[in-house]
């Protein structure tokens, strides 16, 4: 019996190895949760700013129609680049944290494969989001902002847990729904970023971290 059992804690032993050495466990749920928060904050002041400064978008929760001026452009892209900056330390902070509890090196072979897979779909999506911003298409951006977010994460979820390629099969119905009710967009997109986020991160931190 203790012969027995000593094999199956080395076969356990193993097997975590294993699972370190191909993916990238470090990921933290708390990172997708703060991400999750700052969209939220992100997209209140979105439709703050919407409703105030462009009552031609008739209400910042129904978006029918809507043309941007130079000024409006520059807020709202320096508007998503704080937020995402805030997001990005947030998931670099907790992250961290994370693999020293673990003990796990956080820049390792499988961090960089999970980046690298990460940024194949989002690099030339954040491009073609930029086209669609200068040439006016900006009903066309939330739709597209969700659908290569989606690919960006299951195309990492190769290299890390496979329930990040959940959230992105959601990203991506939440993008194709966009499209048809564009008048929506903002709200879906809050809940493609924002609840969808908190959510996948607590149940995360549940499964793998409490």
């Amino acid at each position: 019996m203790d012969s027995n059992k000593k094999h199956l804690e080395d076969l356990s032993e193993i097997r975590l190895m294993m699972e370190r050495a191909s993916k990238f466990i470090s990921l933290s749920g708390l990172s997708g949760v703060m991400a999750g928060v700052f969209a939220i904050i992100g997209a209140a002041i979105a439709f703050w700013y919407l409703n105030v400064f462009l009552p031609e978008a008739q209400t910042p929760f129904l978006i029918k129609e809507l043309s941007l001026k130079y000024d409006s452009v520059i807020f709202l892209l320096l508007l998503a680049f704080i937020i995402f900056s805030l997001a990005f330390i947030s998931g670099i902070f907790f992250t961290t944290r994370h693999s020293r509890k673990k003990n796990l090196p956080l820049w390792d072979y499988s961090s960089k494969k999970v980046l690298i897979n990460l940024f194949i779909p989002l690099f030339p999506g954040t491009l073609f989001v930029l086209y669609l911003i200068f040439n006016e298409f900006y009903l066309l951006i939330i739709p597209s902002s969700l659908i290569f977010y989606g690919l960006s994460l299951i195309n990492a979820g190769h290299f890390t847990y496979s329930d990040i390629k959940y959230l992105g099969y959601i990203e991506i119905f939440l993008g194709l729904i966009s499209l048809v009710f564009s008048h929506w967009g903002l709200i879906i997109w809050t809940i493609g970023f924002g609840a969808m986020h908190i959510v996948y991160g607590v149940l995360m931190f549940y499964k793998y971290e409490k």
